[in-house]
C-alpha cells in the first residue's frame, strides 16, 4: 500500500506535468497567433508599398506622356472639363486604353 507522502508526491508530480503541458499548449497557440498577425501586417504593408510604387509610375508615365504631346493637345488635356448640363441624363467620359495585362 502507498503511504500518504508518496500519494501526495504523485499528485503534485501529475499536477505539475499537466500544468506544464497546458502552459505549453497555450504558448503554442499564442506563438501561432502572433506569427499569423505579423504575416498579415507584413502583407498589408507590402500592398501599400506596391500601390505607392504603382501610383508613382503612373504619375511618371503621365508626365512623360504630357511632354510628348503637341502644345495644343497638352493645353486641352490640362483644361478643366465643363460640368454637365442640369437636365442632362448622361455624362461624357473619356475612355483610356491601357497596355497592362490583367493576370490576376
Amino acid at each position: 500500500m502507498i503511504g500518504k507522502f508518496e500519494s501526495n508526491k504523485d499528485l503534485i508530480q501529475e499536477l505539475t506535468a499537466s500544468g506544464a503541458r497546458h502552459v505549453g499548449n497555450i504558448a503554442t497557440i499564442i506563438t501561432g497567433t502572433v506569427q499569423e498577425v505579423t504575416r498579415e501586417i507584413g502583407e498589408w504593408i507590402t500592398d501599400a508599398i506596391e500601390m505607392n510604387e504603382a501610383a508613382a509610375a503612373a504619375r511618371k508615365d503621365a508626365a512623360a506622356h504630357r511632354e510628348t504631346l503637341p502644345d495644343e493637345v497638352a493645353d486641352q488635356t490640362e483644361a478643366e472639363p465643363e460640368p454637365p448640363a442640369a437636365g442632362s441624363a448622361f455624362v461624357e467620359a473619356e475612355v483610356v486604353e491601357t497596355d497592362l495585362d490583367d493576370r490576376r
